[in-house]
């Protein structure tokens, strides 16, 4: 049932990846939902108390999980942990080791160090989930998905600023309407590239690029205007959503 319980907390609790998920194959669902699920567990550890030393005993036990999926020994009894072992290697356990490390700065108040540490946090939490799911699917270019994976992270942190400032985080470099729209345009070329080398990502590691297909309207929105950020006023119409997932799903992730 460890399959069935990890559907069901994507469904829950990441509804956007639930859709591209169940728009893949049902073979490439069996590694996308366990994943996914794992992605849910780590993100919200850091914030289901207030006391740090706990959230880093709970970011810590999940990569305690992961060493012992590296290994390939006996692994701790989790209903996400048992569907996660069932699918990932050692390189996919080692690399969302990264990806748990990276959450650490969930936890705490702090600034970005500089703009290495921010580009290393988005490669981290967006990129490596992206590019463990590609991977494990088909054949792809590692530098094409994390491109791609970096636009969809900088559009998911837009969407989370304002959450994110509430809770007293500092989640950009320059939070002036040049930064933002700056920042915005990074992403867009970065994702231009991906599409570029579209060829590089087989079919059925596209799939696991499917989760992006919101990325490229919300930044091109806060180019225009860097103040919707602040304001959390991104426009979400779900008629056009439903269309564009739809035509990025049967036609592919660069559209």
């Amino acid at each position: 049932m460890s399959f069935e319980a990890c559907a069901s907390l994507v469904e829950r609790a990441d509804p956007l990846r639930f859709r591209a998920a169940m728009a893949a194959p049902v073979s490439a669902r069996r590694i996308l939902f366990p994943l996914y699920a794992f992605n849910v567990e780590v993100a919200r550890a850091p914030w289901v108390t207030q006391e740090a030393m706990i959230a880093e005993m709970r970011l810590q036990w999940w990569r305690d999980a992961l060493e012992e999926i590296a290994e390939g020994g006996t692994v701790r009894k989790h209903e996400v942990v048992d569907a996660l072992a069932d699918v990932l290697d050692t390189d996919g356990a080692r690399c969302l080791d990264g990806l748990i490390a990276a959450r650490r700065w969930d936890i705490y108040t702090d600034a970005f160090e500089d703009q290495s540490h921010f580009d290393s946090y988005i490669d981290a939490t967006s990129g490596h989930l992206m590019w463990t799911a590609a991977r494990l699917l088909g054949n792809a270019v590692e530098t094409t998905v994390r491109d791609f994976a970096w636009g969809v992270g900088v559009a998911n942190l837009f969407q989370a600023v304002p959450a994110l400032e509430a809770q007293g985080r500092k989640p950009l470099m320059d939070g002036t309407g040049h930064g933002i729209k700056a920042l915005a345009g990074q992403a867009m070329d970065r994702m231009a590239q991906a599409r570029a080398a579209r060829h590089d990502v087989s079919k059925a590691a596209g799939a696991a690029l499917v989760a992006g297909y919101h990325a490229r309207p919300v930044l091109q929105a806060v180019r225009r205007n860097p103040q919707i950020v602040a304001q959390d006023a991104f426009d979400v119409n779900p008629a056009r959503d439903s269309l564009r997932f739809l035509n990025v799903s049967l036609r592919g992730w660069w559209r």
